[in-house]
């Protein structure tokens, strides 16, 4: 099955802290209906789809997040679903891809976002030692999930890549498209973090699979992101202040989409 990005503006929802993990101070419910706020204010703003992310839920487990964040994190996306007319990604962290797939196939999302797809890494959370790719394509394919677009970071943010050093990005973005991933996500070394414009073209110019940029877009950048990449994701810069863990500043948000539709 041949995937595409939903669309080239692709809106960050950040959920608040979700029950059990240290940070949280709402109900579920509350949480579901922030998110759905979010996603509507970013679909009137124009863009062409939203992520759903469980960023607040700090410091994230690797790879294991729990039943309780499943379940939380699915009745978000079905709130969003029923708010929205625009496709829905999920993302799970850490690195939790299978359950990011499983919420995705079973609430209507179209894409996730997958860490530690392929090779190892050392991130936040510890050791990604195991690349996820053969277990994550395997149980897509077991539960009936193949139209559920697989995004891979690739050399993903926040981590270090020391193991791997001695392959460039290239070589990375080579490996995920081997292994599997239907599209490569390109980041800056962190979440707000412009993307490095060579690493851009060379992973443009090394893959035949769609490109997207993961961080650091703003207004005036994504004309220019957007000559090399088929799409971008954006959360910080269309939050207040410009801050990712603040809700979506609507004014920001249509500013990012006029200066990118005109550069379409």
């Amino acid at each position: 099955m041949t995937h595409r990005p939903p669309g080239p503006l692709i809106g960050m929802v950040h959920l608040a802290a979700l029950p059990g993990t240290p940070r949280c101070e709402w109900r579920v419910e509350r949480v579901a209906k922030a998110a759905a706020a979010e996603a509507q204010a970013l679909e009137d703003a124009g863009f062409d789809a939203v992520l759903v992310e469980n960023m607040h839920d700090l410091p994230y487990l690797r790879r294991e997040v729990g039943p309780e964040i499943v379940a939380a994190m699915s009745a978000c996306v079905l709130c969003v679903r029923a708010a929205v007319h625009l496709p829905i990604g999920v993302q799970l962290l850490a690195g939790a891809n299978r359950a990011a797939i499983s919420v995705a196939h079973a609430c209507g999302g179209s894409f996730i976002r997958a860490e530690g797809f392929h090779l190892a890494a050392v991130a936040d959370e510890g050791l990604f030692e195991e690349a996820d790719a053969g277990p994550l394509l395997r149980f897509r394919r077991a539960i009936g999930a193949e139209r559920v677009m697989i995004a891979a970071d690739v050399m993903k943010k926040h981590s270090s890549h020391a193991i791997t050093r001695d392959l460039d990005l290239r070589e990375h973005a080579k490996t995920a498209e081997f292994m599997g991933a239907d599209a490569v996500i390109v980041t800056g070394s962190a979440t707000g973090e412009p993307v490095d414009m060579g690493d851009l073209r060379q992973v443009r110019e090394t893959t035949r699979l769609p490109v997207l940029v993961g961080s650091g877009a703003d207004a005036e950048s994504a004309p220019h992101l957007l000559e090399h990449a088929d799409a971008i994701i954006v959360g910080s810069s269309i939050k207040r202040g410009g801050r990712w863990d603040r809700p979506v500043d609507a004014a920001a948000a249509r500013r990012f989409v006029k200066a990118a539709r005109k550069a379409r």
